[in-house]
């Protein structure tokens, strides 16, 4: 069953012609002891790895051939503490969970899943390189992958250094089309 968001996000973002990337998601899981949410599932299968709107790279699990394939290289980054207790202030001063990046941005800002229960509930946090002096570079948005991307897309968050291109076409780039 299609994810509501990733349908959405068909209709925003055009699948490229090549399609998606194929990943045994059953292996994956056993293998890295991890499993991923269903709606960036979805995107892999629909996306692959590549960029949104030449901005935002997106990563997968290791796909042959795919310089986006670095998902698991990824997993718990070391951040320095400074960073953690500003992203826990964000949090309402809870512990900050495991972190997993998921998307890079041109700007060298970070989107991070915060793994906190089930897979499917992960929330997204952006940590953004060129903040302001004295803010928090950190942004929590309530919600998942894709609809994460459809947010940043129709300009309703703005977690970036830069902003994404306007009101559209949006377009994603396969690696298989660079």
């Amino acid at each position: 069953m299609s994810q509501p968001a990733v349908t959405r996000l068909r209709q925003l973002l055009p699948p490229p012609a090549c399609g998606g990337d194929v990943v045994d998601w059953e292996r994956l899981t056993d293998a890295a002891q991890l499993e991923l949410p269903r709606d960036y599932r979805e995107f892999v299968e629909s996306y692959g790895g590549g960029e949104i709107d030449e901005y935002l790279s997106v990563s997968t699990p290791p796909v042959p051939g795919s310089p986006y394939g670095d998902l698991l290289d990824r997993v718990d980054p070391a951040l320095p503490d400074r960073y953690r207790q500003e992203l826990g202030a964000l949090l309402g001063g809870e512990d900050v969970p495991l972190l997993l990046p998921f998307a890079d941005s041109a700007s060298s800002d970070v989107a991070f899943w915060l793994r906190k229960g089930a897979a499917d509930s992960w929330t997204v946090a952006t940590f953004r390189r060129q903040a302001p002096a004295g803010a928090n570079p950190w942004t929590v948005f309530d919600g998942g992958m894709a609809e994460f991307c459809l947010a940043i897309l129709t300009g309703t968050v703005h977690p970036f250094s830069e902003r994404i291109a306007g009101s559209g076409p949006h377009v994603f780039v396969s690696w298989r089309d660079v």
